[in-house]
């Protein structure tokens, strides 16, 4: 199933980009990066197929996760202070943009294969986006675990997505190899961080570039277009 457009204009005959985003659900910068997306998509007046694909970035992340200060602390090496500094602008980004992160001292970091084995197969109902977005709130904003089954049936059904055949692609991991296959794609074509974004299948930007950089970008694709038709 083709990408739904999830960034629509008032006007309807408004042209639309592609836009594919690698992404993890555990990201914060990729919150960011996407809300900065929406704010350069209104500037330009341009509506966005939008498309998300897998990325870990905590692949050996165990069931029981891990608390998130002491995994910055083992994975960067960050002392506490500069941890909990760049949280604050963190969230402080976030509060501008519109989305809350509630970061405390029990916010964990948890493993993520299932419920990008849930975005890859969501994408065939056309609810892909608003299940990454419910995801996203449910970690961030609500402190919720997004490992485990339960919650995210709760999600993934909240959005509309059938419960049974939630449960189903849970229990069977028929996505798995999906996921490990688009996962392998875009690490072979040299992605190591996230958020990664390309437009219209050619122009690459890394990390929360701001509406401004985004917007630009929008706007040579636009202009290519033009040129082209």
């Amino acid at each position: 199933m083709s990408p739904t457009p999830v960034q629509p204009t008032q006007d309807p005959d408004a042209p639309v980009v592609q836009v594919d985003i690698v992404s993890d659900v555990m990201c914060p910068w990729c919150v960011v990066g996407f809300k900065q997306l929406e704010q350069a998509l209104a500037e330009v007046g341009v509506g966005a197929y939008i498309r998300w694909h897998p990325f870990e970035l905590n692949p050996n992340m165990p069931p029981e996760g891990q608390n998130l200060g002491e995994h910055i602390a083992e994975k960067y090496g960050l002392p506490p202070e500069q941890s909990v500094a760049n949280r604050k602008r963190v969230s402080d980004l976030g509060a501008d943009l519109g989305f809350a992160f509630n970061f405390d001292a029990d916010t964990q970091v948890v493993n993520t294969f299932e419920a990008h084995q849930l975005l890859d197969w969501s994408q065939s109902k056309g609810l892909q986006h608003p299940l990454k977005l419910a995801l996203f709130k449910a970690h961030f904003t609500d402190g919720k675990d997004v490992s485990q089954h339960d919650i995210l049936i709760e999600i993934a059904t909240s959005v509309g997505l059938d419960t049974d055949e939630v449960k189903e692609v849970l229990k069977s991991g028929t996505h798995a190899k999906e996921v490990r296959e688009r996962q392998e794609f875009w690490s072979s074509r040299g992605i190591t961080g996230v958020p990664s974004m390309v437009f219209d299948g050619k122009y690459l930007l890394t990390g929360a570039q701001g509406a401004q950089n985004y917007a630009q970008l929008l706007q040579k694709v636009l202009s290519e277009k033009e040129t082209a038709a």
